[in-house]
Parts: C-alpha cells; sequence; structure tokens
C-alpha cells in the first residue's frame, strides 16, 4: 500500500468536547472533521474503538469486533426521539470536569441512558424491530450473536469469567446456548441494539469525513482480552489450558524503560490451529475493520514475527521466552482474501532484522517517532531527516508524553546530552520561516517537512500542551485514557498555522 504525502491528528473520540461527560459521536465528532479540513488535514487517526474490559484501555477488549456504546451521541439519540430532553441531566452532571473523563461517575448514568433508549426503540416500532435493525443483525451475525450472548451472560452471572460460568454453558453446549438465548432474549436484543446504533452513528460520521477527504485512521491491538467474546466463543484457537485458563499470557521483556518488562495478560493465540482452518477468525477481523476505517495501525506488529511468551503464574513479564509467530503466511492469506491491505505497522520496541525482513516482504508502511530520536548523537533511526518515504512519522503517540511534556523532561534531565538544540539550530536554518514559531511548533514543522509519506500529530502537541494532557502512562494501570478537549480549545488560529505548515512542507 502506497501512502498519500498527507497528514492529520490524533484525537480518540473520547477525547472530544461533550456536555454529557466523554467525547462521543455526536455534533462535536462533525466539528473536529470541519476543523481538520480547515486546517488542511487529511487523516483523522483514532485509538481502538471497542468496549474496554479493563481500566478503561480501549487496547484491551472484551469484542474484537463491537464498538463502544459509551461513544454513542446522546444528542443524536434525542434527535431520533428516543430520548427525551430530560433524560439527558443526569449524564450532564458528569461533565464537572472538562478536562478528564469521570469514567466512575459516567458510565451508570450512561447505562441508565442507553437503558431508555431501547426503550424508546421498541415503543417506536410497537414491539416489532426495523429492517434496518433485522438486516444489521444478519449481517453481522458471524460476531453478534456470540457477543451479545457473552454480553447478556455477563450480566446476568455478575462476572465476565466465562471459566466460572456453569459448565455447559463454558463449553458452549449448543442446547445450553439455545435455552439462555431463549431466557435471556431480551438483554440479548439489546446488546444487539447498542451495537446497532453505534454502527449507524459511526458509519455517519466516517462518511461525512470521507466525503470531505479525510480518512479515518484506526488502531488495532494485536492481542484480545481473556474475559471476551472472542475467546470464549473460539477458546480452540487461544493456548489455554483445560480449564480455559491462558497457559501463557502476552507481554514485552524487561528493557531500559522497565526493569520488570510489561505483563499484559492477554492470553496468546495458537497460530497452529489458526494456520489450520486459513486464518478465518483474522480474516473477519479485518475484513469487518476495513468497513470501519479506511486505514488501520496494528499494534505490535512484531508480535507476528516473535512474540514474548510469559508462564501465566508469573506476576512480572522478567520471565518468558520469545516463540516464533506465524510471519508471511498471515500476510499471504490475508491477501487473498481481502486484496491490498491499508495497514500501518507499529514497528517499535525492540525490532529485530528479522521483524525488518518480515516488515519489507509484507510491505507495509512502519512508523518513526520524533521523541525517540534523540536519546544519543549516533542513534538517529527516528530522527525526522532520517524518516523513510514508505512510513507515518510522528511527534509521538498516545503511550508518549505530549511533545512539550518530553521537551522538558529530555533538557531537565542531567544524565541526558542535549542532541535537540542542535537538531532543531540545523533545522531552522534551512527552513528559516518557521523559526518564529513557539518550540512545539518547530518540532511538529520537522516532522511534517519529513519525507515519510504520512505524518500524524496528537492533538494535543498542536495545543502546545505539557504533561498533563497525557493519555497513556505505559505500565500504570490506572490514571489513563481520560484526556478530554475543552469547547473551543481549537481555535482559527492555531487552524491557520497548522495549514500554513501543511502548504510549507508540501501536504496540501
Amino acid at each position: 500500500m502506497q501512502l498519500p504525502r498527507a497528514c492529520g491528528l490524533l484525537c480518540h473520540v473520547t477525547s472530544l468536547p461533550s456536555r454529557y461527560g466523554i467525547g462521543d459521536l455526536g455534533p462535536a465528532a462533525y466539528d473536529f472533521v470541519d476543523f481538520l479540513v480547515k486546517s488542511g488535514q487529511r487523516l483523522w487517526q483514532t485509538l481502538p474503538l471497542g468496549p474496554p474490559a479493563c481500566e478503561n484501555s480501549p487496547y484491551s477488549a472484551y469484542s474484537a469486533f463491537a464498538g463502544n456504546p459509551l461513544l454513542i451521541s446522546p444528542d443524536f439519540l434525542l434527535h431520533s426521539a428516543l430520548i427525551s430532553a430530560d433524560d439527558l441531566l443526569p449524564l450532564r452532571e458528569t461533565n464537572g470536569n472538562p478536562h478528564a473523563v469521570d469514567y466512575n461517575a459516567l458510565i451508570p448514568r450512561k447505562s441508565d441512558l442507553l437503558r431508555k433508549a431501547w426503550s424508546g426503540f421498541r415503543q417506536q416500532l410497537s414491539g416489532l424491530p426495523s429492517e434496518a435493525f433485522v438486516a444489521f443483525c444478519r449481517t453481522h451475525a458471524y460476531w453478534l450473536d456470540d457477543f451479545a450472548r457473552f454480553e447478556a451472560l455477563t450480566k446476568h452471572f455478575g462476572f465476565s469469567d466465562w471459566t466460572q460460568w456453569p459448565a455447559d454453558v463454558k463449553a458452549r453446549d449448543p442446547v445450553a446456548l439455545a435455552a439462555w438465548d431463549q431466557t435471556l432474549q431480551e438483554e440479548i436484543q439489546y446488546v444487539k441494539f447498542l451495537q446497532f446504533v453505534f454502527d449507524q452513528q459511526w458509519s455517519s460520521l466516517k462518511k461525512y469525513a470521507n466525503q470531505r477527504g479525510v480518512q479515518i485512521y484506526g488502531d488495532m491491538p494485536i492481542f484480545v482480552a481473556h474475559q471476551s467474546a472472542d475467546v470464549w466463543a473460539n477458546r480452540r484457537l487461544f493456548d489455554l489450558d483445560e480449564a480455559g485458563q491462558p497457559r501463557v499470557v502476552a507481554g514485552v521483556p524487561p528493557d531500559c524503560f522497565s526493569e520488570d518488562g510489561q505483563r499484559w495478560g492477554n492470553p496468546l493465540y495458537d497460530w497452529n490451529a489458526m494456520r489450520a482452518d486459513g486464518y478465518r477468525w483474522w480474516i473477519q477481523r479485518l475484513r469487518h475493520s476495513f468497513l470501519i476505517f479506511d486505514l488501520l495501525r496494528i499494534d505490535h506488529f512484531r508480535g507476528f514475527e516473535a512474540y514474548w511468551e510469559i508462564p501465566a503464574e508469573q506476576k512480572t513479564a522478567i520471565v518468558g521466552r520469545w516463540v516464533k509467530g506465524p510471519g508471511q503466511a498471515l500476510f499471504d492469506a490475508l491477501r487473498e482474501q481481502l486484496g491490498d491491505l491499508p495497514l500501518i505497522a507499529e514497528d517499535l520496541g525492540l525490532i529485530t532484522p528479522e521483524v525488518n525482513a518480515l516488515l519489507e516482504s509484507t510491505q507495509l508502511p512502519g512508523m518513526r517517532v520524533l521523541q525517540f530520536g534523540f536519546g544519543t548523537e549516533a542513534d538517529d533511526f527516528h530522527r525526522p531527516t532520517k524518516f523513510p518515504i514508505h512510513s507515518v512519522g510522528y511527534t509521538g503517540t498516545h503511550d508518549n508524553d505530549t511533545l512539550l511534556g518530553w521537551y522538558r523532561g529530555y533538557v531537565a534531565d542531567p544524565k541526558q546530552v542535549d542532541v535537540v538544540t542542535p537538531y532543531l539550530r540545523m533545522f531552522l536554518d534551512q527552513h528559516p520561516n518557521v523559526a518564529h514559531r513557539p518550540l512545539h511548533w518547530q518540532l511538529i514543522a520537522a516532522v511534517l517537512h519529513s519525507v515519510a509519506n504520512s505524518a500524524v500529530v496528537p492533538v494535543q502537541d498542536i495545543l502546545g500542551l505539557g504533561s498533563e494532557a497525557r493519555m497513556n502512562v505505559p505500565g500504570e494501570a490506572k490514571g489513563n485514557w481520560g484526556w478530554r478537549l475543552h469547547e473551543g480549545q481549537l481555535t482559527s488560529d492555531i487552524s491557520r498555522q497548522l495549514f500554513d505548515l501543511v502548504i510549507e512542507s508540501g501536504r496540501g
């Protein structure tokens, strides 16, 4: 896949302004598309859109296919007459801090609102499902049926650890499932309704963006949560013991950033079983994702070459081993079924010659991140002057500090030899029209002026925000994923400055 010479912004949907405590697929999302267009941006990168299973992390979803109901727009529910204006009042009370999502206050109140929307939907149709709803359920039955069952069973039993459910449900006995489908019919239909509404609202937003020349650039975690519909419904495709528990789990080994490494805890795939059925689950997953996104970043690409296997009983990632992944065979199967793959490989971290060889053989563009380019004078792999053409250049990602937060920590570190200042001096000598701009704009300009076909900047960076606006700190389970824009923060002046850089860097 050949990337366009374009640029865009990274902003998760939850970070958009909203009167209801969390960004959603409502009017502010359309306003953000308009801002992108006005600013000359042709890419909007989001984080994964699935329903979080742990600590509100979009990278720990309990479905590889479903959308997060928290992103459903209350405004559009009101416009569809599924709820009343009074129904919105409790949710507005969760908007106390415009800079952060209060998930504890938000989730129960948004859930109550969505239940009222379901009641309104049934009343509108006099209890009969609409043709559009029936068609959606039929089209997506290959994942939706099991997801809705899983969600309904989780609510009924009070927990999502399917290994502790009754033996016949855990084993997915067809007679038992049919009986539970009847018992939980109402709840199953409600879960499907939420996915139907999410799909309608997301498809409308994506169409609006595409019609204005903006591509939606999504993100896919390589792994899924153990307590997920995917693992319960496809147990044979994961490396589990007889009780259904993971024998080994995912993570990365110790490095200069973490003495214990990172123990993510996701179950690992049984790649032999996946290969035996032609990688069917992965083909379904990507086919579905390509309906939702125009471009898709696959997180932890190096795991397809080799992944760090941690015995499940280990509490850290120190003890483990590298195990070969599916390699080129998976991507050959994907291309055979899906054609050209609009994928970007997240090739960060411990990258070996074998990983580079896989990246080259798949012909996927990789990533370069400015913040990783100035550790030492000699290591210039991630410096904008060394970005390859076939790549996506970043100032930072959701896992990095903001650009200014990183720079302040960089120059304050007594052990750090300052490589940024002489680099910037050289860059500004070549691009003097950038010299009068603040530091964060100078660093953004360096990425946009690189030869990388595409460039992406987190929205926090164009605002010149510090560490208080960081989205995620890897390895810290709590306190992440909450940062939000407030209304009016993306000004016409910022749009103009961004547009000027687009023209100057030839990305218009």
